[in-house]
């Protein structure tokens, strides 16, 4: 399958919409997009996981990245819209809580810092 990222800029933050399956071969590819929203001056990034498929450590690798780089620059990154199996890795690995994952933001405006 293949992988998409696209995002959505919105006045507090951006929304990246992910598709697919992240893996060891497309994680270098959420980077990419993550690294480029934060040159660009954006720091809030809200990463929309409801039509990936899979994610395996890599992926989750870049969560951890992303935010990390968003931190160092005043902001975050937080997840959201993930369900089944992609949900499920989230919990097992303790991400939801360390990235704030809520399923059902989709509204970006209630969106506060944490």
């Amino acid at each position: 399958m293949v992988f998409t990222v696209r995002h959505v800029v919105h006045a507090e933050l951006v929304r990246l919409h992910l598709g697919g399956e992240l893996d060891i071969t497309t994680a270098p590819e959420l980077s990419a997009e993550i690294d480029k929203l934060l040159d660009a001056g954006h720091r809030r990034l809200l990463v929309d996981l409801a039509e990936l498929s899979f994610c395996d450590s890599s992926g989750l690798a870049a969560f951890v990245r992303g935010d990390d780089q968003a931190g160092s620059r005043g902001g975050w990154l937080r997840l959201t819209g993930a369900t089944g199996r992609v949900e499920r890795v989230l919990r097992i690995s303790g991400l939801d809580e360390l990235l704030h994952f809520d399923r059902e933001r989709h509204d970006p405006a209630p969106v506060k810092d944490r």
